[in-house]
């Protein structure tokens, strides 16, 4: 899986360059994101503007990265498709993650 990578402050932006985050590329997924925190990354912005779908695999992945982080930071998500956010307010992880509108808003969450 394709993710472009740019940071602001101490975050990092991250954006998926899939139309799916499904099993078929969750372990890349999951992988290069541990990757950002092995690095000391730990305020992690998931732009998913691209993503029209997300199965239990790619969640699965994006909870083993929250897990990771511990108290040290988090994930933050904005530009979220109403499919994908269906999926995360059903399995109630809107909570875990924070979906914001706007990736100023997401970025000034994280100050909050």
């Amino acid at each position: 899986m394709r993710l472009s990578k740019v940071e602001r402050d101490s975050v990092v932006i991250v954006t998926p360059h899939a139309k799916k985050i499904d099993a078929s590329v969750a372990v890349s997924f999951k992988t290069q994101l541990l990757e950002l925190v092995d690095e000391g990354r730990a305020k992690i912005l998931l732009n998913l503007k691209e993503v029209e779908f997300i199965d239990s695999s790619g969640v699965g992945a994006m909870v083993s990265v929250v897990k990771k982080l511990g108290t040290e930071g988090g994930i933050k998500l904005f530009s979220v498709k109403e499919s994908v956010r269906s999926i995360l307010e059903l399995t109630q992880l809107e909570k875990v993650f924070g979906i914001h509108m706007s990736e100023k808003g997401a970025l000034e969450s994280f100050n909050q």
